[in-house]
Protein backbone atom coordinates (compact mmCIF):
# COMPACT_ATOMS: atom_id res chain seq x y z
CA UNK A 1 0.00 0.00 0.00
CA UNK A 2 1.58 3.46 -0.98
CA UNK A 3 2.31 5.23 2.03
CA UNK A 4 0.61 8.48 2.71
CA UNK A 5 1.76 11.97 3.43
CA UNK A 6 -0.23 14.49 5.92
CA UNK A 7 -0.22 17.85 5.66
CA UNK A 8 -1.78 19.67 8.69
CA UNK A 9 -1.99 23.20 9.07
CA UNK A 10 -4.00 25.51 11.46
CA UNK A 11 -5.53 29.02 9.80
CA UNK A 12 -7.10 32.02 12.02
CA UNK A 13 -10.22 33.04 10.25
CA UNK A 14 -12.06 36.48 11.37
CA UNK A 15 -15.60 37.13 12.00
CA UNK A 16 -17.19 40.07 10.17
CA UNK A 17 -18.77 40.75 13.99
CA UNK A 18 -18.72 38.98 17.10
CA UNK A 19 -21.20 36.28 17.56
CA UNK A 20 -22.42 36.20 21.26
CA UNK A 21 -24.19 32.55 22.33
CA UNK A 22 -25.01 31.72 26.36
CA UNK A 23 -21.80 31.52 28.08
CA UNK A 24 -19.46 32.50 25.11
CA UNK A 25 -18.30 35.12 22.47
CA UNK A 26 -16.79 34.40 19.19
CA UNK A 27 -14.56 36.91 17.79
CA UNK A 28 -12.58 34.88 15.53
CA UNK A 29 -12.47 30.92 14.37
CA UNK A 30 -9.15 29.33 14.42
CA UNK A 31 -9.71 26.10 11.95
CA UNK A 32 -7.04 22.70 11.16
CA UNK A 33 -7.07 21.67 7.52
CA UNK A 34 -5.53 18.31 7.12
CA UNK A 35 -4.24 17.08 3.53
CA UNK A 36 -3.84 13.69 2.70
CA UNK A 37 -1.38 12.83 -0.43
CA UNK A 38 -0.44 9.24 -1.77
CA UNK A 39 1.80 10.87 -4.54
CA UNK A 40 -0.80 11.19 -6.82
CA UNK A 41 -4.16 11.70 -5.15
CA UNK A 42 -4.95 14.04 -2.96
CA UNK A 43 -7.81 14.38 -0.04
CA UNK A 44 -8.85 17.13 2.35
CA UNK A 45 -10.43 17.82 5.60
CA UNK A 46 -11.31 21.28 7.02
CA UNK A 47 -12.11 21.04 11.31
CA UNK A 48 -13.17 24.09 14.31
CA UNK A 49 -13.37 21.84 16.94
CA UNK A 50 -15.61 22.04 19.68
CA UNK A 51 -14.71 25.03 21.82
CA UNK A 52 -16.61 23.94 25.21
CA UNK A 53 -14.46 20.83 25.42
CA UNK A 54 -11.16 22.44 24.72
CA UNK A 55 -10.65 21.24 21.53
CA UNK A 56 -8.90 23.89 19.87
CA UNK A 57 -6.46 24.39 17.01
CA UNK A 58 -3.79 23.30 18.81
CA UNK A 59 -5.48 20.22 20.34
CA UNK A 60 -6.63 19.28 17.19
CA UNK A 61 -2.82 19.36 15.66
CA UNK A 62 -1.37 17.64 18.82
CA UNK A 63 -4.03 14.48 18.54
CA UNK A 64 -3.28 14.13 14.76
CA UNK A 65 0.60 14.44 15.61
CA UNK A 66 -0.33 11.52 18.07
CA UNK A 67 -1.50 9.18 15.24
CA UNK A 68 0.65 10.19 12.07
CA UNK A 69 2.42 7.12 11.96
CA UNK A 70 -0.81 4.89 11.74
CA UNK A 71 -2.00 7.19 9.68
CA UNK A 72 0.44 7.08 7.19
CA UNK A 73 0.95 3.31 7.94
CA UNK A 74 -2.62 2.85 5.97
CA UNK A 75 -4.58 3.43 8.96
CA UNK A 76 -8.39 3.97 7.35
CA UNK A 77 -11.85 5.36 8.59
CA UNK A 78 -12.98 2.54 10.66
CA UNK A 79 -9.21 2.53 12.29
CA UNK A 80 -9.60 6.68 12.62
CA UNK A 81 -12.49 5.35 15.26
CA UNK A 82 -10.70 3.83 17.42
CA UNK A 83 -7.21 5.53 18.12
CA UNK A 84 -9.13 9.11 17.70
CA UNK A 85 -11.58 10.45 20.19
CA UNK A 86 -14.66 11.60 18.63
CA UNK A 87 -13.41 15.64 17.92
CA UNK A 88 -11.97 18.11 15.57
CA UNK A 89 -8.62 16.38 14.79
CA UNK A 90 -10.79 12.82 13.94
CA UNK A 91 -13.17 14.97 11.73
CA UNK A 92 -10.61 16.61 9.72
CA UNK A 93 -8.60 13.31 8.99
CA UNK A 94 -12.06 11.34 8.42
CA UNK A 95 -13.50 14.18 5.78
CA UNK A 96 -9.40 14.13 4.04
CA UNK A 97 -10.03 9.91 3.88
CA UNK A 98 -13.11 10.31 2.61
CA UNK A 99 -11.84 13.20 -0.13
CA UNK A 100 -8.92 11.06 -1.03
CA UNK A 101 -11.25 8.00 -1.67
CA UNK A 102 -13.21 10.23 -3.98
CA UNK A 103 -10.15 11.05 -5.94
CA UNK A 104 -8.97 7.59 -6.05
CA UNK A 105 -11.98 6.04 -7.54
CA UNK A 106 -13.07 8.96 -9.46
CA UNK A 107 -16.27 8.79 -8.10
CA UNK A 108 -17.99 11.57 -5.96
CA UNK A 109 -18.79 10.82 -2.04
CA UNK A 110 -22.24 10.95 -1.79
CA UNK A 111 -21.64 7.56 -4.19
CA UNK A 112 -19.33 6.16 -1.92
CA UNK A 113 -21.62 6.96 1.08
CA UNK A 114 -24.53 5.57 -0.60
CA UNK A 115 -26.19 9.34 -0.28
CA UNK A 116 -28.87 10.66 -3.02
CA UNK A 117 -27.72 12.75 -5.27
CA UNK A 118 -27.32 16.28 -3.69
CA UNK A 119 -30.14 18.44 -4.01
CA UNK A 120 -30.10 22.63 -2.41
CA UNK A 121 -31.16 22.36 1.11
CA UNK A 122 -33.57 24.75 3.03
CA UNK A 123 -30.62 25.72 5.78
CA UNK A 124 -31.48 27.93 9.04
CA UNK A 125 -29.70 31.27 9.72
CA UNK A 126 -28.29 31.89 12.93
CA UNK A 127 -29.03 35.40 14.93
CA UNK A 128 -26.49 36.03 17.82
CA UNK A 129 -27.72 37.33 21.25
CA UNK A 130 -28.14 40.93 21.22
CA UNK A 131 -30.72 43.45 22.27
CA UNK A 132 -33.95 42.88 20.93
CA UNK A 133 -34.27 46.03 18.84
CA UNK A 134 -30.68 44.99 16.94
CA UNK A 135 -31.63 41.34 16.26
CA UNK A 136 -35.25 42.20 15.06
CA UNK A 137 -33.64 44.57 12.70
CA UNK A 138 -30.80 41.78 11.96
CA UNK A 139 -33.77 39.11 11.25
CA UNK A 140 -35.79 41.67 8.70
CA UNK A 141 -31.91 41.98 6.57
CA UNK A 142 -31.89 38.45 6.08
CA UNK A 143 -34.15 39.00 3.25
CA UNK A 144 -34.04 35.75 1.80
CA UNK A 145 -33.97 33.61 4.84
CA UNK A 146 -36.66 30.91 5.19
CA UNK A 147 -35.48 29.80 8.57
CA UNK A 148 -34.02 31.59 11.26
CA UNK A 149 -32.34 29.89 14.59
CA UNK A 150 -32.27 32.78 17.74
CA UNK A 151 -29.53 32.02 20.04
CA UNK A 152 -30.83 32.64 23.61
CA UNK A 153 -28.00 33.08 27.17
CA UNK A 154 -30.89 32.13 29.32
CA UNK A 155 -32.34 35.49 31.08
CA UNK A 156 -35.54 34.41 30.54
CA UNK A 157 -37.48 37.57 29.95
CA UNK A 158 -34.55 38.80 28.11
CA UNK A 159 -34.77 36.33 25.63
CA UNK A 160 -38.73 35.98 25.30
CA UNK A 161 -38.40 39.72 24.62
CA UNK A 162 -36.20 38.81 21.46
CA UNK A 163 -38.45 35.89 20.46
CA UNK A 164 -40.91 38.26 19.82
CA UNK A 165 -39.13 40.93 18.79
CA UNK A 166 -37.93 38.77 16.10
CA UNK A 167 -41.35 37.25 15.57
CA UNK A 168 -43.12 40.50 14.58
CA UNK A 169 -40.44 41.54 12.33
CA UNK A 170 -40.38 38.30 10.42
CA UNK A 171 -44.01 36.60 10.80
CA UNK A 172 -42.86 34.60 7.88
CA UNK A 173 -40.40 32.50 8.95
CA UNK A 174 -39.42 29.37 10.56
CA UNK A 175 -38.38 29.94 13.80
CA UNK A 176 -36.15 27.96 16.52
CA UNK A 177 -34.36 28.88 19.45
CA UNK A 178 -30.90 27.86 21.13
CA UNK A 179 -30.35 27.74 24.63
CA UNK A 180 -26.43 26.18 23.96
CA UNK A 181 -26.91 24.95 28.08
CA UNK A 182 -27.84 28.15 29.41
CA UNK A 183 -31.51 27.24 31.32
CA UNK A 184 -32.38 25.87 34.10
CA UNK A 185 -35.13 23.06 34.63
CA UNK A 186 -37.44 25.72 36.22
CA UNK A 187 -36.96 28.56 33.51
CA UNK A 188 -38.57 26.08 30.78
CA UNK A 189 -42.02 26.79 32.43
CA UNK A 190 -42.11 30.36 31.90
CA UNK A 191 -39.66 29.70 28.26
CA UNK A 192 -42.03 27.19 26.67
CA UNK A 193 -45.73 28.32 26.74
CA UNK A 194 -43.80 32.07 25.52
CA UNK A 195 -42.43 29.98 22.35
CA UNK A 196 -45.20 28.44 21.88
CA UNK A 197 -47.50 32.02 21.54
CA UNK A 198 -44.56 33.14 18.94
CA UNK A 199 -44.90 29.76 16.99
CA UNK A 200 -41.80 28.69 17.73
CA UNK A 201 -40.83 25.12 16.49
CA UNK A 202 -37.79 24.05 18.48
CA UNK A 203 -36.13 24.08 21.33
CA UNK A 204 -32.41 23.22 21.39
CA UNK A 205 -30.15 22.55 24.22
CA UNK A 206 -31.90 24.12 26.92
CA UNK A 207 -30.34 22.32 29.92
CA UNK A 208 -26.68 22.04 30.79
CA UNK A 209 -25.03 18.76 29.39
CA UNK A 210 -25.23 16.14 31.98
CA UNK A 211 -28.73 17.56 33.29
CA UNK A 212 -30.53 15.34 30.52
CA UNK A 213 -32.67 13.30 32.79
CA UNK A 214 -34.32 16.69 34.06
CA UNK A 215 -36.17 16.57 30.46
CA UNK A 216 -37.92 13.44 31.07
CA UNK A 217 -41.51 13.76 31.47
CA UNK A 218 -41.68 17.22 30.24
CA UNK A 219 -44.69 18.39 28.63
CA UNK A 220 -43.42 20.30 26.27
CA UNK A 221 -45.81 21.08 22.48
CA UNK A 222 -42.06 22.20 20.68
CA UNK A 223 -39.81 19.73 19.87
CA UNK A 224 -36.42 19.46 22.12
CA UNK A 225 -33.18 18.98 20.57
CA UNK A 226 -30.45 18.14 22.13
CA UNK A 227 -26.60 19.78 21.02
CA UNK A 228 -24.04 19.20 22.87
CA UNK A 229 -25.75 16.26 25.19
CA UNK A 230 -25.16 14.21 22.34
CA UNK A 231 -21.41 14.06 21.03
CA UNK A 232 -21.10 10.94 18.91
CA UNK A 233 -22.84 7.37 18.33
CA UNK A 234 -22.81 6.41 22.17
CA UNK A 235 -25.05 9.37 23.25
CA UNK A 236 -27.73 8.56 20.55
CA UNK A 237 -29.43 5.80 22.81
CA UNK A 238 -29.42 7.93 25.79
CA UNK A 239 -30.88 10.65 23.89
CA UNK A 240 -34.05 8.86 23.32
CA UNK A 241 -36.92 9.51 25.55
CA UNK A 242 -35.63 13.15 26.36
CA UNK A 243 -34.99 14.74 23.01
CA UNK A 244 -37.12 14.81 20.21
CA UNK A 245 -34.06 15.85 17.91
CA UNK A 246 -30.68 14.95 17.65
CA UNK A 247 -27.68 17.83 16.65
CA UNK A 248 -24.98 16.06 14.27
CA UNK A 249 -22.19 18.06 14.21
CA UNK A 250 -19.00 16.33 12.16
CA UNK A 251 -16.57 18.12 14.54
CA UNK A 252 -18.25 16.87 17.52
CA UNK A 253 -18.58 13.30 16.67
CA UNK A 254 -15.17 13.15 14.48
CA UNK A 255 -16.86 13.08 10.76
CA UNK A 256 -19.18 12.00 8.23
CA UNK A 257 -18.28 8.01 9.00
CA UNK A 258 -19.30 8.58 12.56
CA UNK A 259 -22.12 10.90 11.82
CA UNK A 260 -24.11 8.42 8.95
CA UNK A 261 -24.03 5.79 11.80
CA UNK A 262 -25.57 8.30 14.16
CA UNK A 263 -27.64 8.94 11.48
CA UNK A 264 -29.01 4.85 11.46
CA UNK A 265 -29.00 4.88 14.60
CA UNK A 266 -31.16 7.81 15.47
CA UNK A 267 -34.00 6.50 12.60
CA UNK A 268 -34.18 3.54 14.65
CA UNK A 269 -35.19 5.18 17.66
CA UNK A 270 -37.39 7.51 15.55
CA UNK A 271 -36.03 10.22 16.44
CA UNK A 272 -35.41 13.38 14.02
CA UNK A 273 -32.65 13.87 12.83
CA UNK A 274 -30.68 17.85 12.70
CA UNK A 275 -27.09 18.30 10.98
CA UNK A 276 -25.20 21.81 12.19
CA UNK A 277 -21.88 23.03 12.11
CA UNK A 278 -19.66 25.26 14.06
CA UNK A 279 -18.13 28.14 12.23
CA UNK A 280 -15.65 27.24 9.33
CA UNK A 281 -15.32 27.68 6.00
CA UNK A 282 -17.19 26.41 3.21
CA UNK A 283 -14.43 22.94 3.10
CA UNK A 284 -15.50 22.23 6.55
CA UNK A 285 -19.19 22.65 5.55
CA UNK A 286 -19.30 20.77 2.33
CA UNK A 287 -19.22 17.14 3.95
CA UNK A 288 -22.12 18.53 6.34
CA UNK A 289 -23.96 19.11 3.61
CA UNK A 290 -24.00 16.00 1.72
CA UNK A 291 -25.27 14.68 5.66
CA UNK A 292 -28.32 17.10 5.36
CA UNK A 293 -29.67 15.26 2.03
CA UNK A 294 -30.51 12.60 5.17
CA UNK A 295 -31.69 15.21 7.32
CA UNK A 296 -34.99 16.56 8.60
CA UNK A 297 -33.44 19.90 9.56
CA UNK A 298 -30.17 21.49 8.14
CA UNK A 299 -28.13 24.68 10.27
CA UNK A 300 -25.21 25.02 7.83
CA UNK A 301 -24.77 28.60 7.89
CA UNK A 302 -21.07 28.29 9.53
CA UNK A 303 -19.21 30.27 6.45
CA UNK A 304 -21.96 33.68 6.58
CA UNK A 305 -19.84 34.69 9.50
CA UNK A 306 -16.82 34.76 8.24
CA UNK A 307 -15.43 38.26 6.93
CA UNK A 308 -13.29 35.60 3.73
CA UNK A 309 -14.44 32.70 2.94
CA UNK A 310 -12.50 29.89 0.54
CA UNK A 311 -12.98 29.68 -3.11
CA UNK A 312 -14.77 28.16 -4.60
CA UNK A 313 -17.97 28.18 -1.90
CA UNK A 314 -20.93 26.99 -1.04
CA UNK A 315 -23.97 28.98 -2.50
CA UNK A 316 -26.54 30.38 -0.35
CA UNK A 317 -29.80 31.21 -2.40
CA UNK A 318 -33.31 32.08 -1.58
CA UNK A 319 -32.84 30.77 1.81
CA UNK A 320 -30.89 27.46 0.75
CA UNK A 321 -27.46 25.99 0.62
CA UNK A 322 -25.78 23.95 -2.34
CA UNK A 323 -22.45 22.51 -2.15
CA UNK A 324 -20.72 21.96 -5.60
CA UNK A 325 -18.63 19.09 -5.46
CA UNK A 326 -15.80 20.81 -6.72
CA UNK A 327 -15.27 22.43 -3.12
CA UNK A 328 -14.92 18.84 -1.07
CA UNK A 329 -15.89 15.41 -2.16
CA UNK A 330 -17.22 15.39 -6.06
CA UNK A 331 -14.91 13.76 -8.98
Amino acid sequence: MTRLKIGVAAESLKLTTPFRIAGHVFDDCDVVCVTLDDGTHQGRGEASGVYYFGDDAAHMMAEIERVRGAIERGADRSDLRSILPPGGARNAVDCAMWDLEAARAGMPVWKLAGLPEPRALVTTFSLGADAPDDMAMKASALVDARSIKIKLTGHVELDIARVRAIRAARPDVWLSVDGNQGFERGDLDILIPALVEQTVSLLEQPLARGDEAALEGLNSSIPIAGDESVISLDDVAAAHGRFDVINIKLDKCGGLTEALLMVAAARELEMAIMVGCMVGTSLGTAPSFLLGQLCDLVDLDGPMFLSQDRAPSVVYREGTLFAHGDIWGGR
